[in-house]
């Protein structure tokens, strides 16, 4: 990938990137967002048109839902990706995508500084089948997600906010 370029025909906005020449969108340069962790972060995923229900991706929906400020499911990958690159969203997830549903986006998210793996962290290519584009800074919590589901082992309890408040001040957040 060289070049991509995303049109959101609705929101009037032109997503545009070239290699090592950054992100940008209706002529403004884009990053990434800065959220730190999962449980502050805004994340996106999809469901096939047909079939849904055969999908594995409900259950990783709802984990990501309990475990994140919320999970957005807009339709587009395209556009999904593209709110990674400019902050919008702070990860996005999707199984069985094709190249045309990713190569821009997959460019853009890089160039505004954030990361596109496999879910296992693996390198991304355009005949990838799976995809985890991310702030970078929420894509270890992500992909320790995607590995305890995967491997089908108990996820730990939820913390109360009272809880994940007092574990952010002792961090110092």
């Amino acid at each position: 990938m060289v070049a991509g370029v995303i049109y959101d025909p609705l929101r009037d906005e032109m997503f545009v990137t070239e290699r090592g020449k950054g992100a940008w969108l209706n002529g403004r340069q884009i990053h990434v967002s800065k959220t730190k962790v999962l449980q502050e972060a805004l994340t996106a995923t999809g469901f096939p048109s047909h079939k849904r229900h055969n999908s594995p991706n409900v259950h990783f929906y709802q984990e990501f839902t309990l475990r994140s400020h919320g999970v957005r499911r807009a339709g587009s990958a395209a556009l999904d990706l593209a709110y990674v690159a400019c902050g919008r969203l702070d990860g996005f997830w999707e199984f069985k995508l094709n190249p045309w549903d990713t190569s821009a986006g997959y460019l853009l998210v890089e160039e505004a500084g954030g990361t596109v793996t496999h879910f296992d962290g693996g390198k991304f290519t355009l005949d990838s089948r799976e995809v985890l584009a991310t702030n970078g800074l929420i894509a270890g919590e992500m992909r320790h997600l995607f590995a305890e589901m995967f491997a089908g082992r108990e996820m730990g309890e939820i913390p109360t906010p009272a809880e994940f408040a007092a574990k952010r001040a002792a961090a110092g957040g």
